[in-house]
């Protein structure tokens, strides 16, 4: 039998970090409220499996949100058992899987409650409950997906009126929470909605799940009368803006790190990479990594990006490839073939961390640990 050879790229996720960082934002709710923890798209690119299952284990989340079926149909084959929110609404073919696999949908207007209605009644999925939990979604600015804030009493009594439906939520998601001084629109964002949440109850009867706050509201807004969070970058350890309030203290989860594999002693002149876009202007040692753009380390980084060898920064020069990346190691380096390169974390003194890398590509932090393939090997720690 062969012996899988370890990858060239490992991101190592430190999920006592996660359980540290969940620990804090829960400091932050109101007494007695939830917290959904959002594990879409690879849990921001850590592991959706191995995080849910973390978060399962130490009691961390109420719930858990993904953005698509398969996501939470990968979670349930690994026998992950918390409510699952599908964050936006099914069109009528995802219907059967998504309460196959037990989610909790989202409503968002009069046509996905029929359908999500009629699906039910037809046993779509194979499923036996007789009524599917929902959440309805309602649009306070940020301009997406859900129902108008006027028509949020109107729909939930449809909601409550259609066989096979439990109204269990009222959401919204809030476009510049994030912003430290957004002049006030966040704060009369949510009274507003909350004002069509209490005509709702009125209306209705009480919903158990009353939630808008991601992670910059969490952080910096009152959540008084909300019973549920929705955290998601703040849980991997970063702030969502670098002007949102650091109310409570959070911890990097994520460590990328390869090694070096080639090294080359070159000349004043010499080029480097695709595109000749960069010259050594006097002698030194070129290190070579086997990390590109392939594995999520992005193309942005040519030419300005740093990587950590042997506990200092070197840059990156030329053109990152589709599979390596190539590094001025400097005309002193004594660093050997197999020395570790850390391009994203710490190593010694130095740390690169995610608003670094976010800066240098112009982006936020949620793509850059987004954008780690599935060629990097994710290890739980």
């Amino acid at each position: 039998m062969s012996t899988r050879p370890p990858s060239p790229v490992i991101a190592t996720i430190d999920l006592q970090a996660i359980t540290d960082n969940v620990t804090a934002l829960r400091t932050r709710l109101p007494a007695g409220a939830g917290l959904l923890v959002a594990v879409k798209a690879n849990a921001y690119g850590h592991g959706a499996v191995a995080v849910a299952q973390h978060l399962e284990r130490h009691d961390l989340a109420d719930l858990l949100g993904v953005a698509t079926v398969p996501e939470a149909d990968e979670l349930r084959a690994a026998g992950v058992g918390l409510p699952i929110l599908k964050l936006s609404h099914c069109l009528p073919d995802e219907l059967p899987a998504a309460l196959e696999a037990g989610c909790e949908l989202t409503i968002v207007d009069e046509a996905t409650a029929r359908a999500a209605s009629a699906a039910v009644a037809a046993g779509a999925g194979g499923t036996t409950t007789s009524a599917a939990r929902v959440h309805l979604k309602l649009d306070s600015g940020m301009g997406r997906i859900g129902a108008p804030l006027g028509d949020g009493v109107e729909l939930a009594r449809l909601v409550r009126s259609l066989p096979g439906l439990d109204l269990v939520g009222v959401f919204t998601h809030l476009p510049i929470a994030d912003l430290g001084d957004d002049g006030g629109f966040t704060d009369d964002e949510l009274a507003a909605f909350l004002s069509v949440v209490a005509g709702i109850e009125a209306d209705s009867g009480p919903l158990q799940w009353v939630h808008a706050a991601n992670s910059g509201a969490l952080l910096a807004h009152d959540l008084t009368g909300f019973t549920l969070a929705r955290p998601g970058i703040a849980v991997y350890g970063c702030y969502p803006d670098a002007t949102t309030p650091r109310t409570v203290p959070l911890r990097q989860v994520m460590r990328v790190a390869t090694r070096l594999f080639f090294r080359k002693w070159v000349e004043p002149g010499t080029s480097i990479g695709y595109g000749r876009t960069w010259t050594a202007s006097s002698g030194t040692w070129i290190g070579t990594v086997p990390i590109g753009y392939g594995d999520g380390f992005s193309r942005l980084n040519s030419n300005r990006g740093q990587v950590l060898v042997n506990g200092r920064r070197v840059p990156v020069v030329g053109r990152v490839c589709m599979d390596q990346t190539m590094v001025d190691l400097g005309p002193d380096s004594s660093d050997a073939v197999g020395d570790e390169v850390v391009v994203l974390g710490g190593q010694g003194d130095e740390f690169i961390s995610t608003d670094e890398l976010a800066g240098l590509m112009g982006t936020i932090s949620y793509e850059v640990t987004c954008l780690f393939t599935d060629r990097v090997e994710r290890r739980h720690s």
